[in-house]
């Protein structure tokens, strides 16, 4: 049986850095983001996540669906994987971890290897259209 986790993911590139996340307990990064709650769309899953897990608000009308990538969830059984929906946008506020976040961090293309393999995937794809160093 196949298990999918639906995630949402926050894709903030600045200077060619990509903000990632490690969580407490945690041995890899991850893209700033979570689950689905039920009934939430893609937006307000957007919303609500950045908001617990680094205390700032995304800016709605510049939400843009930059792609939406699967692989293997990290951690979970063989054949388990994660469909992850990622979006750019604006923000206000202060960046700072809150709840289960342990630390932020600014990735470049060689930190991938860090990540989990659906952030991996995202990484690439931004290295190949030039968005990070």
């Amino acid at each position: 049986m196949v298990i999918v986790v639906d995630k949402i993911a926050w894709i903030r590139i600045e200077n060619g850095l990509i903000l990632s996340t490690l969580s407490a307990g945690k041995d890899v990064y991850y893209l700033p983001g979570g689950k689905r709650d039920p009934g939430e769309s893609d937006l307000q899953t957007l919303v609500r996540e950045v908001r617990e897990e680094l205390s700032v608000d995304v800016v709605l009308d510049t939400a843009e669906h930059l792609g939406t990538f699967q692989a293997q969830a990290h951690g979970m059984a063989p054949g388990s994987i994660v469909q992850m929906a990622c979006y750019t946008s604006d923000y206000t506020g202060d960046l700072k971890p809150d709840n289960e976040i342990a630390e932020l961090v600014w990735f470049t293309y060689a930190d991938r290897w860090r990540s989990s393999p659906v952030d991996q995937l995202v990484f690439e794809h931004l290295h190949q259209a030039g968005l990070l160093k």
